[in-house]
C-alpha cells in the first residue's frame, strides 16, 4: 500500500509517515513527489494514481472531494480510499500533526480492509472515532 499527501498537507508530514510505513513495506509520497507535480488540478492527480496501480490511501486537508462534483465523480472511479484531515490540523503544529496521524495508524489501517472507494475524516484527537463521509 501506498499512502499520497495532497497539497493541502506538508511535505515533512510525508516524509515522517514514509519513514514510518518502511518497517511495514509501504511507503508515503507528497504530490510534490508525483510527475504530474504540485501544481495539477485533485481529478488529475487522482487519475494518475489510478493508473500506476497500486493500493494507495489519499490523505488530504481537503474536505471539498467530498463536496465538489468532479472531485467526488474522480476519486470513484479512480477507486481510492481517503482520509481527510478534521479542519483542526490546519491550525494545529506539524509535529503534532505527524504524531496524531502515527499515534492513530492502527486505525487508519483498520479502515483498509473497506473496499475502495471510501472516504473518513480523522478527527483531531487520539481517541475520537474515524467518521464516514458520503462519496
Amino acid at each position: 500500500m501506498r499512502v499520497f499527501l495532497d497539497n493541502c498537507t506538508s511535505p515533512v508530514l510525508a516524509a515522517t509517515l514514509d519513514g514510518f510505513l518502511a518497517h511495514l513495506g509501504h511507503g508515503a509520497v507528497h504530490i510534490r513527489d508525483l510527475p504530474c507535480g504540485r501544481s495539477a488540478p485533485d481529478t488529475e492527480w487522482m487519475r494518475h494514481l489510478s493508473q500506476t496501480g497500486d493500493d494507495w490511501l489519499v490523505i488530504t486537508g481537503d474536505g471539498r472531494i467530498q463536496r465538489n462534483r468532479a472531485e467526488r465523480i474522480a476519486f470513484r472511479q479512480a477507486g481510492l480510499k481517503g482520509l481527510v484531515l478534521a479542519p483542526a490540523y490546519q491550525k494545529t503544529p506539524l509535529h503534532q500533526q505527524a504524531s496524531l496521524l502515527l499515534w492513530r495508524w492502527p486505525d487508519i489501517a483498520g479502515l483498509l480492509r473497506f473496499a475502495p472507494p471510501f472516504l473518513f475524516e480523522l478527527p483531531m484527537s487520539r481517541s475520537g472515532g474515524l467518521r464516514p463521509l458520503p462519496l
